[in-house]
């Protein structure tokens, strides 16, 4: 990387960004983000950005509005300091859930909050597992998506898990699972379910043979875990030996956790696209990096290479 340019962080994801520079050999910019005593936030570049390619990593996790508006004010900042071209690096898209009208009267906030950031002054977004790909037709200006099943992949790989059936626990991660299950030469299984309200969901039934095999259930994310953990159930109710399952981003809101370490999961596979506080510690997780992926695709898209060979 040359000095042309420069990486900033937001307070989301410190962690991730560091890593991000440590893999580029650089150092992260020098900024101050903080808060006003009333909620209020601020920001300042310490450095000169001018003709500077900037990157910001801010991932719009909880607290997702200021997550969010942080980003907003930092991207604008750039702008103003005319920085060359500004990058939102968002390895976690929050409101990415709202990406339709299913509902009378209901907003379709993934397209809102594209437009702010494109309104906000930025001049490309990269991201990773969009919770729908169509997200990226929100928005008028570049957008390179990244997947972290590269990284998952080869975890799930080195377990050498016998007779692995792949588990898709919606019918919308049919793709993403079969992709996986094609990649690990492994069988495809489809769950069947009922979503009754927000973040409550029915189980109907398993299409594919899940006896006495070893099921990985693939996600883009974790939120409450009610769906994950009721998929679990049902499977080992089907005779599955192993359900291990695995997700790009670990939201684990709520009662997650616990619903976590009671169920019949053997293990949880996440990313760090969001941090995991000391209070969301359990044993069944176990954090994979995409930091090296992110950093990769930082640089491909400085020295406008290509991004596409990342996803293999």
């Amino acid at each position: 990387m040359d000095e042309r340019c420069k990486i900033f962080t937001g307070n989301a994801n410190p962690e991730l960004a560091q890593e991000v520079c440590a893999n580029l050999g650089v150092s992260v910019g020098k900024s101050q983000l903080k808060q006003f005593s009333d909620g209020e936030s601020y920001f300042q570049i310490l450095e000169n950005v001018r003709g500077v390619d900037v990157f910001v990593i801010q991932p719009t996790c909880t607290p997702v509005n200021n997550n969010l508006f942080d980003l907003l004010i930092m991207i604008d900042a750039f702008k103003r300091a005319s920085a060359r071209r500004i990058t939102a690096v968002m390895p976690y898209y929050g409101y990415a859930r709202q990406d339709r009208k299913d509902k009378p009267r209901v907003p379709i906030s993934a397209k809102l909050v594209a437009d702010l950031i494109s309104g906000a002054g930025t001049d490309r977004v990269l991201t990773m597992d969009l919770h729908a790909n169509q997200i990226v037709g929100f928005f008028n200006i570049p957008v390179d998506h990244l997947y972290a099943a590269p990284v998952i992949l080869k975890y799930i790989s080195d377990l050498n898990l016998p007779n692995l059936t792949i588990v898709s626990p919606d019918a919308g991660g049919v793709e993403r699972a079969r992709a996986y299950a094609v990649r690990l030469n492994a069988q495809l299984a489809i769950v069947d379910k009922r979503r009754t309200a927000p973040n409550v969901a029915e189980l109907m039934n398993i299409i594919g043979d899940v006896q006495g095999r070893s099921c990985v259930v693939v996600d883009d994310m974790i939120d409450t875990a009610g769906t994950l953990v009721s998929t679990a159930k049902s499977l080992k109710e089907r005779g599955a030996e192993k359900i291990i399952a695995t997700c790009s981003h670990a939201v684990l809101s709520g009662p997650a956790i616990e619903r976590i370490e009671k169920s019949p999961i053997e293990q949880v596979v996440v990313t760090n696209s969001i941090p995991l506080p000391p209070a969301k510690h359990c044993k069944k997780l176990s954090q994979l990096s995409v930091a090296d992926l992110l950093a990769r695709a930082i640089n491909n898209i400085h020295e406008e290479l290509s991004v596409s060979e990342l996803f293999v």
